[in-house]
């Protein structure tokens, strides 16, 4: 992605600084940065929990919007899915260390989103206006 900072590019980013963004790239980010993975991973950063207590600390996400969730991270090895052999047999979810990884970028990115959201408000608000005046 070129640098769009003010005073244009910088000369000095050399090509393997630059950043790309490939198809691999997005479709990891779709899949572990939508709705309800955040959610997901949120509850599971402070402990291991069944998918039940998932349903109740998340009460907006629907059973199959859950269960899609829990498979892409599990998937993506973010999320370790523990069959216990008690009668019944039950089912835990926990964060993999990798899935630990997560927890400085996304916390980056909330902070960046919080001191920025009054400046995108500012400029949603210029947007949406100068299209009514259209």
């Amino acid at each position: 992605m070129p640098d769009t900072a003010p005073g244009g590019p910088r000369p000095h980013v050399s090509a393997a600084d630059e950043l790309r963004v490939t198809a691999p790239h997005r479709e990891l980010l779709d899949q572990v940065l939508d709705k309800w993975s955040l959610s997901v991973l949120n509850e599971l950063c402070e402990r291991p929990c069944r998918f039940n207590a998932l349903r109740r600390a998340i009460p907006e996400v629907t059973q199959k919007s859950l269960t899609a969730t829990l498979r892409r991270l599990e998937r993506n090895g973010v999320v370790q899915r523990c069959v216990t052999g008690t009668r019944p047999v039950s089912v835990e979810y926990r964060i993999t260390p990798l899935g630990k990884t997560l927890r400085g970028p996304v916390d980056a990115l909330l902070s960046w989103a919080d001191r920025q959201l009054p400046a995108i408000e500012r400029a949603r608000q210029a947007f949406d206006q100068a299209l009514d005046e259209r």
